[in-house]
């Protein structure tokens, strides 16, 4: 903990708890049983019901959002950056593919109509 002074007085400064996600599920099934109360779970993890509050909420988020995905494959999205660069490299890929095809033609016409064998 760091301390602060603040007019002659020492005051502690408790650092920031991060909990984990298993962590705030499982507070999270505790204060839904019902067999203890909430505000002795809330005082044993040192949080608010503000932070319940946050955590039921991601929890409902969570659900619903599990529920309501359709099975078979799912769509991704790529950011806009990715997507130009992809872009760029195909054109890139077709514009050496056509030169290639050119070549390939010449080289044709110079061994008796596309004949390798003379």
């Amino acid at each position: 903990m760091s301390t602060l002074k603040d007019n002659n007085k020492t005051v502690e400064k408790k650092k920031r708890r991060y909990l984990s996600p298993e962590k705030k599920f499982q507070i999270y099934l505790e204060s839904q049983r019902g067999d203890r109360p909430v505000g002795e779970i809330l005082r044993r993890e040192g949080i608010y019901s503000t932070d319940l509050n946050r955590i039921r909420q991601k929890v409902k988020e969570g659900a619903l959002e599990h529920l309501a995905a359709r099975p078979g494959a799912k769509k991704k999205t790529v950011s806009q950056e990715d997507y130009e660069a992809l872009k760029h490299e195909l054109e890139e890929k077709e514009r050496a593919l056509a030169d290639l095809s050119v070549e390939l033609a010449v080289l044709r016409k110079k061994t008796n109509g596309g004949s390798w064998e003379r």
